[in-house]
């Protein structure tokens, strides 16, 4: 049968259908079956060629979640409320690479340790807004007018935008007794620039070790700072705002931590670390002022050290101390 049907098929095609009007009733049932085929053969590519105005044309597949904190991180690099003199600072600090390192996620607890300006603050915080948490840990007002002046200004800029910053919470701790939280109660702790001041103060070890006690086993702990030259010790580099990173190394260690990772992100060849003023003869704040501006400019901010720590899972020994922590 379906050789005949294909064969009147053929014939009609050919036109010789309408030549043989007497054929057989098996071949007029062939060919009445062929037009039939033939009939919703055409239909259902009409229907295949008018596809419902609600579906999509492309299957677009579901983002990751890595995928989606890429997504809100550009979305938070690019916010409106980041002044443009943030932004400019982009180029020297790598945000977005940065926290990458870190794994950062918009799930989690993040504290931030003296924000300052609140530079990584506009970014974290609203990062976190949504399914996170945000809490920025300055030093207690009272201990002097300096950091009095840095709280008022970080509550006056998360005040300044509750859509933005209205979630952000706000810790003090005392520097040389810190306690930054419950226990085991966050999932990361990030430093910018501090350590080197926690050290000239003789505070560094107190803090590293309340970072420990925050932090979930497993959690975080990212440090970016001043990166002295290789080989140079504590002593060496005293008062200029840079570190050996051995010793930050050290420091960390020695609270508990394990060291997971370390990136040249923010490193910066071109900082020959042998300034008049330390670390601060460079940008952004030019202590110099105008004297060979334009020098330090081209230069750009220091060479820094980004380490990434991690909180063991079960407590590890923490590493012996040495005689005066320092570290070639």
């Amino acid at each position: 049968m379906r050789r005949v049907m294909l064969a009147a098929l053929a014939c009609a095609l050919a036109g010789c259908g309408h030549a043989k009007s007497q054929g057989s009733a098996e071949h007029k049932d062939a060919m009445a079956a062929a037009d039939s085929s033939v009939a919703g053969t055409t239909s259902v590519a009409a229907m295949a060629s008018t596809a419902p105005l609600d579906q999509p044309d492309e299957v677009v597949p579901p983002m990751s979640a890595a995928q989606m904190s890429d997504q809100k991180l550009d979305d938070v690099l690019a916010g409106a409320w980041r002044p443009a003199s943030d932004k400019a600072r982009d180029t020297y600090r790598h945000p977005r690479k940065t926290l990458a390192f870190f794994g950062i996620r918009p799930d989690m607890t993040v504290i931030e340790i003296t924000p300052g300006g609140g530079w990584y603050a506009r970014i974290l915080a609203p990062l976190l807004r949504d399914n996170g948490q945000y809490i920025a840990a300055i030093t207690s007002p009272v201990s002097s007018d300096f950091a009095a002046r840095q709280a008022s200004s970080l509550r006056k800029l998360f005040a300044s935008q509750p859509k933005v910053f209205g979630k952000a919470q706000i810790a003090q701790f005392d520097p040389a007794t810190p306690n930054l939280g419950a226990p085991d109660s966050a999932d990361m702790v990030l430093t910018f620039r501090n350590v080197h001041n926690w050290v000239q103060a003789d505070h560094a070890k107190a803090m590293f070790k309340a970072f420990y006690n925050v932090l979930k086993p497993g959690g975080v702990l990212g440090v970016v700072d001043h990166r002295a030259a290789q080989g140079a010790s504590l002593a060496d580099v005293k008062g200029s705002g840079y570190l050996p990173q051995p010793y930050v190394v050290k420091l960390a260690t020695q609270a508990g931590f394990q060291l997971d990772g370390s990136s040249e992100v923010n490193a910066n060849p071109k900082d020959t670390k042998d300034y008049p003023k330390g670390v601060w003869t460079l940008p952004p704040t030019l202590t110099l002022g105008d004297k060979d501006k334009a020098k330090y400019q081209a230069i750009g901010e220091s060479d820094r050290m980004t380490l990434r720590f991690v909180k063991p899972d079960t407590a590890a020994p923490a590493e012996a101390d040495s005689s005066d922590g320092a570290s070639s």
